[in-house]
């Protein structure tokens, strides 16, 4: 049998740091909230903030509901924290859910590093902070928003290093156990959300590749002016 854990961990650990200041807010709150009130509050982008309250439902700790239709205008949806802690209902198994979703992609699709490079992009034009269209984006503005989606996610990103070309050292893998068993399929999916994050916002530099596992608590994006190719693959 496997020496791969089937549950994933218990406790506080499960929940990562911009998720916690999310449920932070929600408790602090008197009344439920919306999207843009935490969004505010937190400093994420609302695409980021609505996916950290929609996973706290999703593990208890928060709960949603829509407005009533007394107020003017489209009702929305709102949270707050739930009353009490939830009742524990077993042990979870997403890292395991994972393994085995990417197991199925490996196996079933003729090009899984280019699907997965696919739904990347697709999740980082998603969670970008997109700017307004007479706003024109410089190098620097693009690497800090795509700092900003990196952290929300979890990567733990430094400031951008030149060794000889420039690179943004990525220190923690949030999906390191899967990444390590099918690694072209979820590098290839982080160098996705890499650029579909950059191409939201018309940046003027994109990824070339990801460069995995350089160190074990170390992955480097390296950048690239978008009048270059870039090739779809991770190193």
């Amino acid at each position: 049998m496997s020496e791969q854990p089937l549950h994933d961990p218990a406790g506080p650990s499960a929940v990562g740091e911009s998720r916690a200041y999310v449920l932070d807010v929600l408790r602090a709150a008197s009344e439920a909230i919306g999207v843009r009130e935490v969004a505010e509050q937190t400093g994420l982008h609302p695409n980021t903030a609505r996916f950290h309250l929609d996973t706290l439902v999703g593990e208890g700790l928060a709960e949603r509901r829509t407005e009533g239709r007394g107020r003017p205008g489209r009702p929305r949806t709102v949270y707050h924290a739930a009353a009490s802690p939830p009742v524990p209902a077993g042990r979870r198994s997403y890292q395991l859910l994972a393994q085995m979703l990417t197991g199925l992609i490996s196996r079933t699709l003729a090009q899984p590093a280019q699907a997965a490079v696919d739904a990347g992009e697709a999740w980082g034009r998603y969670l970008a902070d997109t700017p307004s269209p007479a706003k024109q984006i410089d190098t620097d503005e693009a690497i800090r928003r795509l700092t900003a989606v990196l952290t929300d996610v979890g990567f733990a990103p430094g400031a951008v290093e030149e060794r000889p070309d420039q690179v943004i050292p990525l220190r923690h893998c949030p999906f390191r156990e899967v990444a390590e068993e099918q690694r072209d399929v979820v590098c290839s999916l982080h160098l996705g959300l890499m650029r579909g994050a950059l191409k939201e916002v018309r940046a003027p530099v994109g990824v070339d590749r990801l460069e995995p596992f350089v160190e074990p608590s170390l992955c480097l994006a390296h950048l690239t002016h978008t009048d270059q190719d870039q090739p779809d693959h991770a190193a």
